[in-house]
């Protein structure tokens, strides 16, 4: 067990929060860049995930999908930073952001479509046929 610190002027709920990030994953710790938040669902024909990216132009957001692995990457640029500014919390996050997200079927990549309305970035990616499997007859021949 480790001893802890006392630091009577330090507020509960911040060493909670430095607590808590410090089990988080290394990439999700990095302050100067985040990981926008998905919802992923599937419909009949298609699955759907929209990402939450307020803020951010959606011209500077790049969609791939390979082997039915989605990718969402961009970058959130600072307008101005005022330096002399006397923050008491800094809590939005600003710098380029990667998303991979395993999808839960095959799907036609090619023919995926995007939509940004609100904040809100809507993909739409087709899921591909199912593959029936095919019954092969056997010939007898004769000799």
């Amino acid at each position: 067990m480790s001893l802890i610190k006392w630091t009577p002027f330090i507020d509960p709920f911040e060493e909670m929060d430095r607590n808590f990030n410090s089990m988080l994953p290394a990439s999700w710790q990095n302050q100067d860049s985040f990981v926008p938040s998905i919802d992923m669902y599937e419909g009949k024909e298609a699955v759907i995930v929209e990402a939450q990216l307020a803020g951010i132009d959606p011209e500077q957001v790049e969609i791939s999908i390979e082997n039915d692995v989605l990718c969402i990457k961009g970058e959130s640029e600072k307008k101005s930073e005022v330096e002399d500014k006397n923050y008491y919390r800094k809590e939005i996050r600003r710098g380029s952001f990667f998303r991979s997200i395993q999808l839960p079927t095959h799907v036609l990549g090619s023919e995926a479509e995007a939509v940004a309305t609100d904040g809100v970035l809507k993909i739409s990616i087709p899921k591909a046929p199912e593959s029936k499997p095919k019954q092969i007859k056997i010939k007898t021949v004769k000799k």
